[in-house]
């Protein structure tokens, strides 16, 4: 069966609101490299959407999920519990960056330590009102899609969303929008649409995903904490992408002296296996009654095996400190390559979350365009990649942490061959 064949089959069998970027279907994997069912092979910059930071199939993560496939598979946490949830729930809170005791409760996807975490929030302040900001991405869900400020392709045709969100516009340099205007946006919400005293949380990515790795700026940070301090406002990091490695810390919130309440995580918590996870402080957590928060595969044994053995890779491989290696490798590779592409606006990003806005040299509007054709002249020589943005004019870069170093330095030299066929200029040093 070839990559042609299977992609009708995908058409005539599943629906197209599931938008696939690849044409090629994957056979095997193993650290930083896909092969297709036909034997192509390629570098995966993408880590399943920051999935798999440990690589791909990493040994001791398969091992942690063999033996656990020994002993169970599923008994619901709720119904009969076990040992390694709890111990996994006592290594989180230990690690987690917020202030005072800690609990956490698992889940099964990103979207649902989202929505836990809103009702969590809600709970514990008896308030109904959430704010978020513009560009983020908080999942696929109805409350998820409230949160996320990005229309298309994630909002569109979905609505009406649950009510009482209201979203403020993220710091971007590059697009004129500063912390204070972020600020001054916070404030005339209070004054003209709702109450701080009905506000139940403020949420946010330390790094947006979705929204074209913008960094927040500590000083964005130290204003929401202040503002939810005075006004009895939860403040939740959204650290589903951001966590575990990804940008150099253990999590993105470590970057920043603000504690968080509340935290969401998920993606490369499990290597691969489906886990998310809400932590909080303890006197917000404990807020729901019984019976109000779990899920029937929410904190599954084989997922929770691999958690496990995901904090030990990174901690025995000192994979923060080669996350921040790589990331630093990489933006100085791609502000080099700007000085020969016009087209590149602005390197951005923290340790190993990086990304690349592109846009028109002329009227410096974002370039979608440009980002497809290095997509497609970089799939075409091996290199999977991935873009974000506002606009789709980003180009995010996610490899695993665990990838070989000559695997690494190819895999810059293919990029720089495919933004200059794609952008049409001569990109040799």
């Amino acid at each position: 069966m070839n990559n042609q064949q299977i992609n009708q089959r995908r058409l005539d069998a599943t629906p197209r609101g599931v938008g696939v970027m690849c044409n090629f279907y994957a056979d095997r994997a193993e650290n930083a490299t896909i092969w297709d069912v036909e034997g192509r092979q390629y570098t995966d910059f993408a880590a399943g959407i920051a999935v798999v930071n440990t690589g791909h199939r990493h040994p001791k993560i398969v091992a942690a999920v063999q033996a656990q496939l020994e002993r169970f598979t599923h008994t619901a946490f709720q119904i009969v519990p076990y040992e390694s949830a709890v111990a996994l729930a006592e290594r989180i809170n230990a690690l987690a960056p917020i202030d005072g005791p800690k609990k956490t409760a698992f889940f099964t996807t990103g979207a649902e330590a989202v929505e836990n975490a809103i009702k969590i929030a809600r709970v514990s302040t008896g308030r109904p009102g959430v704010i978020a900001f513009g560009g983020g991405f908080h999942g696929r869900t109805m409350m998820g899609l409230a949160l996320t400020g990005k229309v298309q392709p994630y909002k569109a045709g979905f609505g009406p969303f649950p009510g009482e969100v209201y979203h403020l516009p993220f710091p971007a340099p590059l697009r004129g929008v500063t912390v204070q205007d972020s600020l001054d946006a916070l404030e005339h919400l209070f004054k003209c649409d709702v109450d701080p005293a009905r506000v139940a949380a403020i949420i946010v990515e330390p790094v947006q995903g979705e929204g074209g790795f913008n960094v927040a700026d500590a000083a964005l940070f130290a204003s929401l904490r202040q503002v939810c301090d005075k006004h009895g406002i939860l403040l939740i990091a959204d650290e589903v992408q951001t966590g575990f490695g990804r940008t150099g810390k253990l999590f993105a919130m470590e970057h920043y002296p603000t504690r968080p309440d509340i935290m969401t995580m998920a993606k490369s918590l499990a290597g691969g296996m489906p886990l998310s996870a809400v932590c909080g402080r303890a006197e917000v957590m404990d807020a729901a009654n019984p019976g109000g928060l779990g899920g029937t595969y929410a904190g599954n044994p084989l997922a929770v095996a691999a958690a496990h053995a995901v904090i030990d890779v990174i901690e025995q491989e000192q994979l923060l400190a080669r996350s921040v290696a790589l990331g630093a490798r990489l933006q100085e590779f791609l502000s080099g390559l700007s000085e020969r592409v016009p087209a590149i606006a602005e390197v951005r990003g923290l340790g190993s979350m990086v990304a690349m806005e592109c846009v028109d040299p002329e009227t410096r509007a974002p370039d979608s365009a440009l980002v497809g054709r290095i997509q497609k002249e970089a799939l075409e020589r091996g290199l999977l990649l991935l873009s974000c943005g506002q606009y789709g004019n980003v180009i995010r870069f996610l490899y695993p942490l665990t990838i070989p170093d000559a695997q690494f330095d190819a895999a810059l030299q293919t990029l720089e061959e495919a933004v200059g066929a794609a952008a049409g200029v001569a990109v040799a040093a």
